[in-house]
């Protein structure tokens, strides 16, 4: 996790932990949309959004919530390319949706990055340390060995 501020034009810095295996791994193109259940925005390295674009287009688009999902995540994405200092301008739509005016949020989220306001980050932070996660667990969360 690492927390940054946006500048003035609405461009974030990449973490420079992050920079150079982005370098690498998709020579800084990266693919930003909404999140589908949180005000939050997802931030995918390219090769990883094309396999996520892949499998949101072979889903049956009669199927309405298909229709609404592909409308938000496909609809609202947005290419971002690294800039020599390692920032990305994120487009003013989608900082209104995910509340990001200054002070943010970038968490690692295995095969692509979340975006959050700082202080909704740690509100949804501090809901999770209170809340009684191990009660309610499901099947897979059950058989999780971490």
């Amino acid at each position: 996790m690492a927390t940054f501020n946006l500048d003035a034009k609405g461009r974030m810095a990449i973490p420079a932990k992050f920079r150079k295996h982005l370098d690498v791994c998709c020579e800084g193109r990266l693919i930003v949309t909404i999140d589908h259940s949180d005000h939050c925005l997802q931030l995918y390295p390219l090769p990883e959004w094309e396999l996520v674009e892949q499998k949101l287009t072979a889903l049956p688009s009669l199927n309405p919530q298909v229709r609404r999902l592909k409308r938000m995540l496909l609809g609202n994405a947005t290419e971002c390319e690294m800039d020599g200092n390692g920032r990305i301008l994120l487009p003013a739509k989608l900082r209104e949706f995910a509340g990001l005016d200054k002070s943010m949020v970038m968490t690692g989220q295995g095969n692509k990055f979340e975006l959050w306001n700082e202080q909704t980050w740690n509100e949804l932070m501090d809901d999770c340390l209170e809340e009684k996660f191990d009660e309610n667990l499901t099947a897979e969360l059950e058989s999780l060995s971490i």
